[in-house]
């Protein structure tokens, strides 16, 4: 039957306000699917009800794949870039004693204090970075590194005078005059690398929020060979001893540079490097608040390590003790490299999980990722203890230091196993968004525990370097089951 012109008008016109409806909700579900896509950039979508059907192997081998697609290019890049300064270590090593303590001085407690604050201060990119990819705001990433650049440059150059000043400052802090001397030569020889870490850091941020972490893991292999070879160059062949192996460090980071630059500018991220931009002097103010608390957490635990070696230094027998406790930091922080690319990969998958309001794939991720690096943790504890005794001889060939790496190597397999845990909890606090309570902790566990009972067991209990090592582990155990229990409840 067919309808009058006046029912035709009025449906036709009921008909154009429910397609107006209609057309409004979507516009505000894709907004709403936006707004959580920008807030958590990596979050994927994925069958979380089929993935708890399959039995608990089958469900470790999903979240075992997910966690090494992040981790194994993060591990692979942090060991490249941290060899470098353990062969710069192990050159001056077999140059003699006094070279090994005086550059493990100059490079882990003044190149050390700076780069723990500069680096903490380039990880307000990971934020800023991470939310623009993830908005498709594509072009901000090129102004935020370059924002970043400019204000580590300026805190670079205000820094300076710790290394134009290194000699009297160890002084003051108690090193025996020759091995200040010697630390404070070498530790002007390292200003080239203190400048490079103003445009390195940001560019491994800034690409790896663009998940282009193979090209960070490709371009530190290269450094590598190129390092080594210009470390047999400069100590061996030019003769340049110990001069020669601080500026190898120098060469080689800035080799990293320019080919990261060289990747950037040349056509590798079309979509978020559009060369320099007055943008980037935009909001500086702003950049300089956000990036100093950034860098507060990394700090406090940076830190903590370099005000160890200081306190080793004034032991009697100071040489042998910082050499001895130079080469166990050396070779944990080389196994730790491990750990900390567990530490990013589980902030990133606990991130994803709780992005998608599923509480539980973030428990059990956390529980995958702590228990693939404990595993891990144990195999390395035990290849410390059966080469115990020769696990000394990359950094020195020096008996008395050796046999002082030998008793200290069941410590050091005991702070391999702790390192594997802890750093862990601190990924599933930074994907849970609590950096404060892990700054809190960490001032805790470091500041008020660790470094009161290093003084203590040190001089009044004249234990030496041991008791550095037993406060190092007491210092684990505190922050890791700290960690553990904050991180109960919201997974």
């Amino acid at each position: 039957m067919a309808l009058s012109p006046c029912l035709s008008f009025y449906y036709t016109e009921r008909e154009r306000e429910r397609e107006l409806k209609e057309g409004s909700r979507l516009e505000m579900d894709q907004e709403r699917r936006g707004e959580i896509a920008a807030a958590v950039p990596l979050l994927v979508k994925r069958g979380d009800e089929e993935e708890e059907e399959f039995g608990l192997g089958r469900r470790v081998w999903i979240e075992s794949k997910k966690l090494w697609r992040i981790v194994g290019p993060a591990i692979f890049s942090r060991v490249v870039t941290y060899s470098m300064n353990v062969i710069t270590q192990a050159f001056a090593g077999h140059l003699g004693d006094l070279d090994l303590a005086a550059m493990s001085i100059a490079n882990t407690v003044v190149v050390g204090f700076n780069f723990g604050l500069m680096l903490g201060m380039a990880s307000a990119l990971e934020t800023l970075c991470g939310q623009a990819f993830g908005a498709k705001k594509y072009h901000m990433l090129g102004v935020y590194m370059q924002r970043s650049w400019i204000v580590l440059f300026l805190c670079a150059t205000l820094l300076l005078p710790m290394y134009f000043f290194a000699t009297p400052i160890l002084e003051l802090l108690g090193q025996p005059s020759d091995l200040a001397a010697e630390a404070g030569l070498i530790a002007l020889w390292f200003i080239p690398l203190h400048f490079s870490f103003v445009f390195m850091f940001p560019l491994q941020r800034f690409l790896q929020c663009q998940l282009k972490n193979s090209v960070n893991a490709i371009i530190s292999a290269i450094a590598l060979v190129v390092h080594i070879f210009v470390s047999w160059l400069f100590v061996y062949q030019f003769k340049l001893g110990i001069i020669g192996a601080a500026l190898t460090l120098d060469f080689s980071w800035w080799v990293a540079v320019i080919l990261l630059y060289c990747y950037v500018s040349c056509g590798g991220c079309p979509l978020s490097w559009n060369g320099f931009s007055m943008e980037a002097f935009a909001g500086l103010w702003e950049f300089m608040k956000l990036s100093a608390a950034s860098g507060v957490m990394l700090c406090l635990e940076n830190w903590y390590y370099r005000i160890l070696l200081l306190l080793t230094g004034n032991l009697k027998n100071a040489e042998v003790a910082v050499d001895a406790l130079s080469v166990c930091m050396g070779i944990n922080g080389w196994e730790m490299m491990i750990p900390l690319a567990f530490f990013a990969g589980t902030g990133v998958r606990v991130a994803n999980e709780l992005g998608a309001g599923n509480g539980k794939g973030a428990k059990f991720a956390t529980i995958v990722s702590v228990v693939t690096s404990t595993v891990i943790g144990l195999i390395f504890g035990a290849i410390i203890m059966i080469l115990r005794d020769k696990v000394a001889l990359i950094f020195t060939s020096s008996s008395i230091i050796l046999d002082a790496v030998d008793h200290l190597s069941a410590l050091l397999a005991l702070t391999i196993l702790l390192n594997s845990v802890q750093p862990i909890l601190s990924g599933v606090a930074v994907g849970s968004g609590w950096q404060a309570m892990v700054a809190y902790i960490n001032i805790g566990t470091y500041y008020l525990v660790g470094i009161p009972i290093g003084i203590l067991m040190g001089w009044v209990f004249n234990l030496g370097v041991l008791a550095r090592h037993m406060v190092w582990n007491d210092r684990r155990h505190c922050c890791s089951n700290t960690d553990l229990g904050h991180h109960h409840h919201p997974v």
